[in-house]
């Protein structure tokens, strides 16, 4: 893709949507896969994949994504073989998203990539970042879990139902709360 817009803002660069028309462009075609992607009927497998693979950047064998589904772009997210991601999952996919293999992602999860400054004339103007988030292999995201821009999830880690994920969390652990702090190792 080159210099194309996504490319930039997802490696970090600051952007206005406004200023992106390339952005609008990519976000109207995310929005025409999903709206024919969450109105497939359960008996239609086949279209699902078809229609998957042509959202995201990578889909491995198995993946399942139960509908409804939300992203904004669909080409910065990759996901590994035999996953499941269940309802009502959200992706803010302006930055990168790296959804290992055999991962378990419940229910109404949010994996978030875009911030705003927390200075208010930026973000008045119309300002936006992007930093990527990584799943390792094998991780379980309870329900309603949220993860925060720039987050790596190591793999084989749980992260208990409810739970903000503000900064990385290690391979082989449980971590649950807002925000997500380490208990214990996996076993």
């Amino acid at each position: 893709m080159g210099d194309h817009a996504l490319d930039r803002v997802g490696r970090g660069a600051p952007y206005r949507y406004d200023d992106e028309p390339a952005l609008g462009v990519a976000h109207a075609r995310a929005q025409a896969l999903l709206e024919r992607y969450n109105a497939t009927r359960h008996e239609e497998d086949t279209l699902r994949v078809e229609l998957l693979g042509e959202l995201f950047g990578a889909v491995g064998e198995g993946v399942v994504v139960k509908p409804s589904l939300r992203c904004d772009y669909g080409t910065p997210v990759t996901i590994g073989a035999g996953t499941f991601i269940n309802y009502d999952c959200v992706m803010l996919d302006v930055a990168p998203i790296a959804i290992g293999a055999h991962c378990q992602i419940a229910s109404r999860v949010q994996l978030l990539t875009a911030e705003h400054p927390v200075d208010p004339e930026p973000r008045r103007a119309g300002w936006e970042t992007a930093r990527p988030i990584t799943i390792g292999d094998n991780v379980w995201l309870g329900g309603g879990v949220i993860v925060c821009p720039g987050v790596t999830i190591g793999a084989d880690s749980v992260i208990g139902a409810g739970s903000v994920v503000t900064r990385d969390i290690e391979a082989g652990v449980v971590a649950v709360g807002n925000p997500a702090r380490v208990l214990r190792p996996v076993s």
